[in-house]
């Protein structure tokens, strides 16, 4: 691949290793909010996105209200994957959809929800979604995808135009066939996604390099598994995932990875990691950086 042309026009060079480091699921519930916040406080975060039609995204529009100068997007969420932790669309109960299961919610699963969905019903949830989050005063910084469910031929299409239609950039790797195969296309849908961002890159839609996250099933060890991931990420821009909640009796009783989640935000919390990134040559950034340069040109 090319050397992201990104890279040259924030002012880097394309030896330059660029990282937004993002916190997935804010408003899932408070303790994501809350690690957010403290997160973002502590500086060792640059970006995060809201699940719309979570239960505590309100809460997380009001944060933003207070806190103008945070960087925050919009997860497209198309699923509630929770044994006892559910939710819905924002914008029908229909059935008709594909968008629902037999008691109402999202679909567990993207596989379900890809299998079921009717793209037209997902295009609707997807702007409605966008358009609550603005509604409510969040100065949206870009999209990104919950649990990857808009990665479909069906749905992509109806992703980057939303996104597009509200001139934010979305969260999508660069590259060729190859890439797009690796996240679950077809070798022939792949093919032509890869042609289709080449010319969304040529009229200026920002795109990510890499996507790089911490895993969820290894509460153990966190701070050497971030040193090793950051430590080894590439030359461009990487996407870099990590899902920090600080530890309550609500996220107990919701996630069964909530260790992993916990360790997210200790580490990312702690004064080592805060100093690894200083010294680490890494040149953190925002979505809020990439949505400027889209729109200033």
């Amino acid at each position: 691949m090319n050397p992201n042309p990104l890279l040259k026009k924030l002012g880097f060079s394309d030896a330059d290793r660029l990282v937004i480091i993002h916190t997935d699921d804010i408003g899932m519930c408070q303790a994501s909010l809350q690690a957010y916040a403290d997160l973002w406080e502590n500086g060792t975060i640059s970006s995060g996105a809201i699940m719309m039609p979570c239960p505590w995204a309100a809460p997380a529009a009001e944060y933003c209200r207070l806190h103008p100068g945070v960087d925050m997007g919009v997860h497209a969420t198309l699923t509630a994957e929770w044994d006892a932790y559910r939710w819905r669309p924002l914008s029908t109960l229909d059935p008709a959809t594909g968008m629902v299961d037999e008691d109402g919610f999202f679909w567990r699963s993207a596989e379900e929800t890809q299998a079921h969905g009717d793209a037209e019903a997902v295009m609707v949830e997807l702007q409605i979604q966008v358009q609550k989050a603005l509604a409510w005063g969040v100065d949206a910084t870009h999209m990104d995808t919950h649990m990857g469910t808009v990665a479909h031929p069906k749905f992509i299409p109806a992703y980057i135009q939303t996104a597009m239609q509200n001139r934010l950039p979305v969260m999508v790797p660069r590259g060729d066939a190859a890439v797009y195969q690796r996240i679950g296309l077809d070798p022939e849908t792949a093919a032509g996604f890869a042609a289709f961002t080449a010319r969304l890159e040529e009229q200026g839609l920002p795109l990510v390099d890499n996507m790089v996250g911490m895993p969820l099933d290894k509460p153990e060890g966190q701070f050497e598994i971030a040193e090793k991931l950051l430590g080894d990420l590439p030359a461009g821009l990487t996407h870099f995932i990590i899902h920090p909640s600080t530890d309550t009796p609500e996220l107990r009783a919701i996630c069964p990875d909530w260790p992993s989640r916990v360790a997210n935000y200790k580490t990312f919390m702690s004064e080592e990691l805060k100093a690894f990134l200083k010294n680490s040559g890494l040149q953190v950034i925002g979505y809020r950086d990439l949505r400027n340069l889209m729109r200033n040109g």
